[in-house]
């Protein structure tokens, strides 16, 4: 495959990156519309989301042996495709007001989405080493961001014009059954391909890559970058309302804050990329994180508070799409280490949203999100995992980073 190739696909993937964002964001926006169509309560709604959360995590490691085996752009095609029917399956549930097949529909949703997740990254890996292309897999996750945004402008969108969210799940399903027709032809220039690689089996290959020190490493300072941005989508909001006092708009706007330096670091992080590496990156985010997180948890002004969004959001750009770029190096492991590290970051991402809620509980919510500098820590330790490897087992320039 030549970069020429892999290059006029670039725009397919960038498109599978921003559709995934879009779909998710448009659901989850209308959370509210889902417990109210059921009539569940608080508890009984949170209660149906894990089905989305468990389909998602119960997703990635497989997604690993099924990318490996059938290729990255398959692995989007079929993630999509199922995520879709998840979608049909959930407007039928509603429809007729069916807990169990609203549930069965979510869990679906999530295990397209843990496949969509892997070979998207896997082709977009794949791409940026074709191309040779440090920047690429930043700005991928850049999309993604952007995509999240649009969706959660259309859902709200949406629901301010009283649309049923069984019609937009309808329509929905059926804008991607398009997209992942349109994507099976277009990414296939970075296919990770079918081969196992080494001779080994898919399966073989997926569970060696859990014993890799490497790639654990890697996973580990992803789940460190991981668990700070799934803590502050959740609660960084919340902690203005309720430990600064600030109002209710106010904490969208830090959330906004958030997300807009997530999403600028993503675009210029491959620059400095290429000019610092990998491992520098890494630990400079750790600092602006920390710096972030600090000032936002001893702060008593909002203004201070939004600064320190806005470094948090900085900070916690980089850890994923530099981790899944790491896991990548070796294109016939990469669909294998990709599903690890996504499966140990989206881990972080529902796990430490609960925890900050049990420790704000018993201490502030101001005071809990510095548990976030304690995930941050092993990620500085174990940011020197990412330098790249040339050939399996070598990495370029021992000591130095890249």
């Amino acid at each position: 495959m030549t970069g020429t190739t892999a290059n006029s696909g670039k725009t397919a993937v960038y498109a599978a990156f921003a559709a995934n964002g879009v779909m998710y964001a448009a659901l989850v926006s209308r959370v509210p519309a889902l417990g109210a169509e059921l009539g569940l309560s608080t508890a009984e709604l949170g209660l149906l989301l894990l089905w989305l959360s468990a389909g998602a995590v119960s997703g990635l490691p497989a997604a690993g042996l099924l990318v490996q085996r059938l290729g990255g752009s398959r692995g989007i095609t079929a993630g999509i495709s199922l995520a879709a029917a998840g979608l049909l399956a959930l407007a039928v549930g509603l429809g007729t007001a069916s807990w169990p097949l609203t549930a069965a529909a979510l869990f679906s949703v999530g295990l397209g989405m843990g496949l969509w997740e892997v070979g998207m990254n896997v082709v977009g890996s794949r791409t940026a080493h074709l191309i040779g292309s440090e920047s690429l897999v930043p700005r991928l996750h850049a999309a993604l961001s952007l995509g999240t945004v649009a969706g959660a402008l259309l859902g709200a969108l949406l629901a301010g014009m009283s649309v049923p969210l069984s019609g937009q799940n309808t329509v929905m399903a059926g804008l991607l059954v398009l997209t992942a027709f349109l994507l099976k032809r277009f990414t296939r220039g970075g296919e990770a391909g079918g081969k196992s690689g080494a001779g080994r089996a898919p399966g073989g290959v997926l569970l060696a890559s859990w014993r890799e020190r490497r790639t654990l490493l890697i996973g580990l300072c992803v789940l460190g970058f991981a668990f700070a941005e799934g803590t502050a989508n959740e609660w960084i909001a919340y902690v203005l309302v309720d430990g600064y006092g600030a109002a209710e708009h106010t904490g969208a706007l830090a959330f906004a804050a958030f997300v807009a330096a997530m999403t600028a670091g993503r675009l210029t992080g491959g620059a400095l990329v290429a000019r610092i590496g990998r491992v520098g990156v890494l630990r400079l985010s750790v600092g602006l994180a920390l710096g972030g997180v600090l000032v936002v948890a001893f702060g008593n002004a909002v203004a201070w508070a939004l600064v320190g969004a806005l470094l948090w959001g900085l900070g916690a750009a980089m850890g994923f799409p530099v981790g899944i770029a790491a896991a990548a190096d070796d294109p016939e492991r990469a669909a294998a280490r990709v599903s690890v590290i996504s499966s140990l970051g989206y881990a972080a991402f529902l796990g430490g949203p609960p925890l900050l809620g049990l420790l704000g509980g018993l201490y502030g919510i101001q005071q809990a999100i510095l548990v976030v500098c304690a995930a941050l820590v092993p990620a500085f330790l174990a940011s020197g995992a990412t330098r790249r490897i040339t050939a399996p087992g070598k990495v370029v320039g021992p000591g130095r980073p890249r």
